[in-house]
């Protein structure tokens, strides 16, 4: 089969990721390395319709003379005992903003890819050929964008020296201004002010005491809690209960009454 694919990368980017085995492998879509073995081989799925069959292999990568690319390798199926042989052409051909890359293949397989359709196989194929080359192109431009760049005006700073002595003098420093921060404070003199300050550090220890006693505490403990210090509620006065005799002054009193209208009226009746 025959495909091209065009990416907006300059050729000459695109051969120095073509020329690192190790750069190829990270450009191959869904490659799994194998640790310890070859830049290029590992496990590699491949979905084909609604299928997918998984191979397990290397892959090795040639320049040749015409500045053309080799591609050739061997795979086994993960699960089954299917393989696959393959050698790919790739050419890099200059175009407008980037270059076209023309990809020449064949194959010969069996196993399970076999009894797939070959349409499908062929699309399954040229998907992998084009997220390829974009993984080709990403890495080349990564690499672009990572390579250090000189400063903006670093040439002409090399080339170009001021003459020693033209126009470049050395000015004295500025005096120093005197700031009202570094002065020194006297002391206030005693006095009402003093006892001011005073109730106001006994509120701050206060408040620290109050923080202190807080850590620790439950939010409902401390939502519950009554203030504490100059700030706690003052209790209600306490009702005060008359003694015990009195009690019965207010009863022994009405009796009296009582027995004054009685004997009164009793008086009366006999006039």
């Amino acid at each position: 089969m025959e495909h091209e694919v065009f990416v907006p990368v300059p050729a000459e980017r695109l051969r120095e990721v073509l020329d690192d085995p190790a750069r190829v492998a990270r450009a191959v879509p869904g490659l799994q390395q194998d640790a310890g073995a070859e830049p290029v081989a590992g496990r590699l799925k491949i979905r084909v319709g609604s299928h997918s069959v998984t191979y397990r292999g290397a892959v090795r990568v040639l320049r040749r003379d015409d500045d053309a690319y080799a591609v050739e390798g061997e795979v086994q199926e993960a699960r089954g005992s299917g393989s696959v042989r393959f050698a790919l052409r790739i050419a890099l051909r200059e175009a407008a903003d980037g270059c076209t890359l023309v990809y020449d293949a064949t194959a010969s397989a069996d196993g399970r890819i076999t009894d797939l359709p070959a349409d499908a196989v062929e699309g399954a194929v040229v998907r992998l050929l084009n997220r390829f080359a974009e993984q080709l192109a990403a890495t080349a431009a990564d690499a672009d964008d990572r390579a250090p760049r000189p400063p903006a005006g670093a040439d002409a700073g090399e080339g170009a020296q001021a003459p020693a002595g033209a126009g470049l003098t050395e000015e004295p420093p500025a005096p120093e201004r005197p700031s009202v921060f570094g002065a020194d404070v006297p002391p206030s003199p005693p006095g009402p002010a003093d006892e001011d300050d005073e109730d106001d550090e006994e509120d701050v220890a206060e408040a620290a005491h109050a923080r202190r006693t807080m850590i620790g505490r439950s939010a409902e403990e401390v939502d519950h809690a009554p203030p504490r210090g100059r700030y706690a509620p003052v209790p209600a006065p306490q009702t005060v209960t008359p003694a015990a005799p009195l009690r019965w002054a207010a009863p022994a009193a009405a009796l009296a009454l009582a027995s004054a209208v009685v004997a009164v009226r009793a008086l009366r009746r006999r006039r």
